[in-house]
């Protein structure tokens, strides 16, 4: 087992962080203290390829293992998780376009979408099912050669800034099965959003609800078969998962950066901070749990990559790790801070409110839980974890 990058991903991270401290770091503290959603930024990571970074290459995108792309949101979250986190969930509901879309809907939105010139939503929440996503109510009934959509979503990010709705909508009966997805033009007659919620983190990207009042789309917008969507939409969380793993590891890795140089850079009783051995052991365990956090993430990574049985199971464990490991990393980086780490002229309080919903979104940590526990008791797979 070979743990170190090959030099094209190393190259490509490096293209990352460069472009993240070029074109994140001096805005994002701005973008964050006035919720501005930076579509511009979002568009010069699209020239890059980072819109579309595993999507499949006939939808323009470059069609990356999910292990490569982790290095390109570690880079840019490190810098600032909230864009970073809409960037990883546009791929996604990019990806899904790209791979189960028809050929006409593909030409349309492929293109546009991996370059970042128009972007995602992805709709699977609702305000009555959350955890439990197979019990959504947002209908879409085929009448002809239309599907008439009713019902709504919550908590949906960039609602009402973007271009396109990946939407999980029932077309038959109860229960997974009846679930289907689809892709829904944003401004369509019918659809209307909520008011931008007032969050804790994640400023740089709103977040609202949408209703659809006999919103009306081509049957040919259906992604995959009908009684799929359940499925494209667990695929998808699978990446999610990894996706916002990442970003907790990136805010981790910029966070434990920052607390290096202010360990070195003040001074206390006489001495650097640097010099005292509780802040050097505090510091060499923060570093510990973001190198466990990052390799838990890459394997996981790895196992989706190689579409092993258990991918599932390694990316809920990872997403549960990573998220709450990174979250105290964090929390330490701004402890070590002190009274500045509490204020807004640093960064460390901006990644510690960005990285907090990481614990709660793509299924909350104790549902990772659930899964992780369920794959472990199963009679058919007492070697679950090995």
């Amino acid at each position: 087992m070979d743990f170190e990058l090959t030099e094209d991903q190393r190259a490509f991270a490096e293209t990352a962080r460069q472009f993240a401290q070029s074109e994140f770091a001096p805005h994002a503290a701005q973008w964050d203290e006035e919720a501005v959603f930076p579509r511009e930024a979002i568009a010069k990571a699209g020239e890059l390829g980072f819109c579309g970074l595993y999507a499949p290459e006939n939808a323009g995108g470059l069609a990356l293992p999910r292990l490569d792309t982790t290095l390109v949101f570690e880079e840019l979250a490190a810098v600032d998780p909230s864009t970073t986190a809409f960037i990883s969930i546009h791929n996604m509901a990019t990806w899904m376009l790209g791979t189960w879309a028809t050929d006409a809907v593909r030409a349309e939105w492929g293109e546009a979408l991996t370059s970042g010139q128009k972007l995602a939503s992805y709709c699977l929440t609702e305000p009555g099912s959350g955890s439990d996503a197979a019990s959504i109510k947002t209908r879409a009934e085929l009448q002809g050669s239309e599907y008439l959509i009713n019902g709504g979503k919550a908590f949906i990010s960039g609602a009402g800034s973007t271009d396109l709705l990946v939407l999980m909508a029932r077309t038959g009966d109860a229960g997974a099965g009846g679930i289907s997805a689809f892709a829904v033009p944003a401004q369509l007659p019918g659809i209307s959003y909520g008011k931008k919620e007032h969050k804790m983190g994640w400023n740089s990207q709103p977040t609202r609800t949408i209703s659809f009042d006999n919103v009306r789309i081509p049957a040919s917008h259906l992604l995959g078969r009908e009684g799929e969507g359940f499925k494209i939409a667990m695929k998808g969380l699978d990446g999610g998962r990894i996706n916002i793993a990442t970003c907790s590891v990136g805010a981790a890795q910029g966070a434990l950066a920052h607390a290096q140089r202010y360990l070195q850079e003040r001074k206390q009783f006489g001495k650097q901070l640097s010099s005292f051995q509780a802040l050097q052991f505090k510091l060499a365990d923060m570093a510990t749990n973001l190198v466990a956090a990052r390799q838990m993430v890459r394997l996981a990574a790895s196992k989706l990559d190689a579409g092993a049985p258990d991918a599932t199971t390694y990316c809920a464990m990872a997403k549960r790790f990573a998220t709450d490991a990174c979250f105290e990393v964090i929390n330490d980086a701004l402890q070590l801070h002190g009274g500045y780490g509490y204020l807004r002229d640093f960064p460390l309080e901006r990644l510690l409110r960005d990285a907090r919903v990481h614990q709660i979104l793509e299924g909350t940590n104790e549902i990772m839980r659930v899964i992780v526990g369920r794959r472990m008791l199963d009679g058919d797979a007492p070697d679950a974890i090995r």
